[in-house]
């Protein structure tokens, strides 16, 4: 009798480990899911604001390059000084990418951590 009662409450813990694995298994699909579809938009996001920007960037170069060309005579001049600070930001921001990358980090762990 007591052996018969011991096999049930095996039986049944068994399904019931059963189930929670199965309902786990559900819960981290789903939670995966919000994960990359927060990723997937916000990357999708940031293309589009990030190429208009990009673009704004371009046309305001553009323009700054010709304005700096009339002001020295030379159009060429303009874009060459304007070619040479972009190089320079590009050189400044890849010496500075161990502290910029810092805080981008601190932030996303953050989210993901707390928010999720």
């Amino acid at each position: 009798m007591a052996f018969d009662k011991f096999k049930d409450a095996l039986i049944e813990t068994d399904t019931d480990i059963r189930s929670y694995l199965k309902n786990s298994e559900g819960y981290l699909q789903l939670k995966v899911f919000k994960i990359l579809m927060r990723l997937v938009t916000a990357f999708v996001q940031g293309l589009l604001v990030g190429s208009m920007l990009l673009l704004a960037l371009f046309v305001l170069a553009l323009g700054a390059s010709y304005a700096i060309g009339e002001l020295l005579d030379n159009i060429w001049y303009g874009f060459a000084i304007v070619g040479v600070f972009f190089i320079f930001l590009a050189l400044l921001f890849y010496l500075l990418r161990k502290h910029i990358n810092k805080p981008i980090i601190t932030f996303f762990s953050t989210y993901y951590f707390d928010k999720l």
